[in-house]
């Protein structure tokens, strides 16, 4: 199991839009590749399948941009990985087969009791519990002591 690049920078631009949801303000594609180090050409892709989604709507004219569909708190990860991949990336796959030896039968049920839980994990993370942790980590890395 691992996380695509594409399916990374969708949360990245994802989790900038959570950042400036309260300002109420359309962010522009630039602001959202600068912020979060991704080619604009790329972020341009992933905004408009995001839009398809229906997670990000986009606002038109010279403030126009892109920001969330609903609330930050309404959005899961998981929700942000599958609208991206076009599927469940962490979906159960049924290995059930009438000539599965034991010793894979075993492995296969592990294998998807663990793709249960990370689908979990990411269905009960939401975009604002990111930005949370964002800020947590921010306060923690600019502390000093004297």
């Amino acid at each position: 199991m691992e996380l695509s690049l594409k399916s990374e920078y969708a949360i990245l631009a994802m989790l900038e839009l959570a950042n400036h949801f309260a300002l109420d303000q359309p962010l522009q594609i630039r602001q959202i590749a600068v912020q979060q180090n991704i080619p604009d050409r790329y972020l341009e892709q992933l905004l408009a399948t995001l839009k398809r989604q229906g997670l990000v709507k986009s606002q038109r004219g010279a403030k126009g941009g892109y920001i969330l569909a609903r609330d930050p708190w309404e959005i899961s990860v998981l929700e942000v990985v599958r609208g991206i991949e076009g599927y469940d990336a962490i979906a159960e796959q049924n290995h059930k087969s009438t000539h599965t030896s034991a010793s894979l039968s075993v492995i296969h049920e592990i294998w998807e009791a663990s793709q249960k839980a990370a689908s979990n994990v990411l269905d009960s993370c939401t975009l604002k519990d990111l930005c949370d942790r964002q800020r947590q980590r921010q306060i923690a890395t600019t502390m000093y002591y004297i």
